[in-house]
């Protein structure tokens, strides 16, 4: 799990944390039932105090996003959370409104990128196949 804390931008670090591990979250970079690093563990390799990586969990907790096992640690909801949905439809209307934006400066018409995203839906699992056979 990479996460990475900044000194400088006046975000809370417990915020910044709790931010980060929806975004894995939500791109499906942490799965529902993974685990995450044990409080102390994290706070180490971020050099923070345990109660600051204590705190993100507990948000993170009462939003459904995390669940703690008494004795075996605190793991990705299997549950699904509608938050970690919620933020996927951020992030992809976030990189949507990027794509559209530059179409729109290079004069790029709409049924041209729905065509080209479907090409490329295509090669990507093209590439899956052969991958997974190879």
């Amino acid at each position: 799990m990479r996460i990475r804390i900044s000194l400088s931008d006046g975000v809370p670090i417990y915020l910044q944390i709790a931010s980060q591990v929806k975004y894995l979250v939500a791109s499906g970079r942490l799965s529902p039932g993974e685990q995450l690093p044990p409080v102390r563990k994290l706070a180490e390799e971020l050099m923070v105090n345990p109660n600051t990586v204590a705190r993100a969990y507990r948000e993170l907790e009462s939003e459904g996003i995390l669940t703690t096992r008494r004795g075996a640690g605190v793991y990705i909801s299997n549950a699904g959370s509608p938050l970690a949905k919620k933020e996927q439809k951020r992030i992809l209307a976030e990189r949507i409104d990027m794509l559209l934006s530059e179409a729109n400066q290079m004069k790029v018409d709409i049924n041209e990128i729905i065509k080209m995203i479907k090409k490329r839906e295509k090669l990507m699992k093209e590439k899956r196949k052969e991958k997974d056979h190879g």
